[in-house]
This record gives C-alpha cells, sequence and structure tokens, in this order.
C-alpha cells in the first residue's frame, strides 16, 4: 500500500472539494465550491459584494469552517490542522491593515514571529528586512504608530506582518480597496512585482476587474456562492460568459469616458 507523502510540490497547496457553506436554514453562501489553487500562483476571487468571496478566504484559515465538503491546506483539511498553527503558517491582509494601534510598527511586524519564540536579535533583523521590502525606511518608520502613516503606509506594514514569519501562503481580502485610486495603483502594481520575487501563493479577494487582470495568475469570478468562470487574465479577456462580459464592459466604459473628458477639455 503506497503511503502519501507529507508535501508533494505536485498537489495544489490548497483545494476546496464540493464545499458548501451556510449558516443555519438560510440558502448557502458557498454552494459547492471546488478549486484547486498551485502552488507559487495568484488566484483571484472576483465578484461582487455578498457573492461569497471573503467566506471563501476565511475557510482557508479555519476563521470558518465548511458545512459540507473539504478544505485542504498543504494536503491536510483544516480541521486536521491546529487552527493556530495553520493561521500562524497563512499570511494574512485586509482593508484597512488591521494593525494594533497601541503597538508600534515595529511590534506589529513583529508579533508572529514573537510569538514563534524567534529570538530578539532574529527578529529585529526580519522587521527591518521586511520594511525595507515594502518601501518603508526602518529608520523612520519602525517606531511610528499606525496613526502615524497614511493609509498606503498602514497598508504596506499590513503586507509586511503577513510576511514576517515566512508562510507559503498569504490571504488578501481586498487589501487596497480603501486607497485613494492613485496609492492604490501604485500598490498594485508593487505588489505585483513583489510577488513575482517572492513566490508565494496568493488568494486575493477583489471586486475591481482591473486589479484582478493585474495580479492574477488566474481569476475565479463568483455569483452566488459558486465560479462562474475560472480563466486566466488573457482567458478572461476573451471569454463570452455574461459575468466577465458585464465587468470588462466597465473598464470600456471607463475609457470612454476618460477619453471624451480629455477631448472636452481641449476643447474649453
Amino acid at each position: 500500500m503506497m503511503t502519501r507523502q507529507t508535501e508533494d510540490h505536485h498537489e495544489p497547496l490548497v483545494e476546496f472539494r464540493d464545499v458548501t457553506f451556510s449558516v443555519n436554514a438560510a440558502p448557502p453562501i458557498i454552494d459547492r465550491l471546488n478549486l484547486a489553487i498551485a502552488r507559487g500562483e495568484t488566484m483571484v476571487l472576483l465578484g461582487e459584494s455578498g457573492c461569497g468571496k471573503t467566506t471563501t478566504l476565511r475557510l482557508v484559515n479555519r476563521l470558518l469552517t465548511a458545512t459540507a465538503g473539504q478544505v485542504l491546506v498543504e494536503g491536510k483539511t483544516t480541521i486536521e490542522w491546529d487552527a493556530i498553527r495553520l493561521r500562524r503558517r497563512t499570511g494574512y491582509v485586509i482593508q484597512e491593515a488591521g494593525l494594533f494601534p497601541h503597538f508600534t510598527v515595529e511590534e506589529n511586524v513583529a508579533l508572529v514571529p514573537s510569538l514563534e519564540d524567534w529570538d530578539a536579535a532574529r527578529i529585529r533583523d526580519r522587521v527591518r528586512e521586511l520594511l525595507s521590502l515594502v518601501g518603508l525606511d526602518p529608520a523612520k518608520f519602525a517606531d511610528r504608530y499606525p496613526r502615524e502613516l497614511s493609509g498606503g503606509q498602514r497598508q504596506r506594514v499590513g503586507v509586511a506582518r503577513a510576511l514576517a514569519a515566512d508562510p507559503p501562503l498569504l490571504l488578501m481580502d481586498e487589501p487596497f480597496g480603501a486607497l485613494d485610486p492613485l496609492t492604490r495603483a501604485s500598490l498594485q502594481k508593487e505588489f505585483a512585482e513583489l510577488k513575482s520575487r517572492l513566490g508565494k501563493t496568493v488568494i486575493f479577494v477583489t471586486h475591481d476587474v482591473r486589479e484582478a487582470l493585474l495580479l492574477g495568475s488566474r481569476i475565479a469570478l463568483m455569483a452566488a456562492g459558486k465560479i462562474v468562470l475560472l480563466e486566466t487574465p488573457q482567458g478572461f479577456v476573451r471569454s463570452d460568459n455574461k459575468h466577465a462580459m458585464a465587468y470588462l464592459e466597465t473598464l470600456r466604459s471607463e475609457f470612454v469616458f476618460s477619453e471624451t473628458s480629455a477631448a472636452e477639455a481641449q476643447l474649453e
């Protein structure tokens, strides 16, 4: 009888097998979801509010538990994992960063390494390495508090904190959604470059199709708790799926509006 290897780089890092999630007798929020996420890819969950994308994300780090079916991380179901160990293996970035306001930037980034009993020198070096990686000078920012930072700076700290213990998996729930358009575009570009350098597996929730096309290896378009389209960005743009076409039409409308506005400005 063959035994299963503890780590197989050919198996998905995260897998949903016929997963349903519902609350009491209400209609399911997630309905028989099947999805495999390969090591090193960025899977974007795209959809409108209420489609189930954030619920899907929270099933991965066991903030929620599936009503039916299985969610597997590194080949083990989430209920087989110790919940604390699973979450420490999973970086988590949310909108507005979710930083502890009474912790300095350094203390926020050092949180998980401290819980993992890293020695002080190793933690200090890791904090400085990561702040530099996300574009924040440690000498200027390590001792500041979140209230002293801009929204974009807080998000950078949130990404650094998620990476601190070098987890194989990052979960990102609309991390740039509350930022102004210029800051958001800048961080999207920087994150695209960063993830390619680090080689992490990322599950990224967004309702912004531009963000999905820029950052995703594949895009899982969700509606009513189901995946209605699973495609690469190139395949998404060519798709005749009605939900995808509706999203792409918003891009065309924005382009026409911006072109018209520019033309009108020239005539004034």
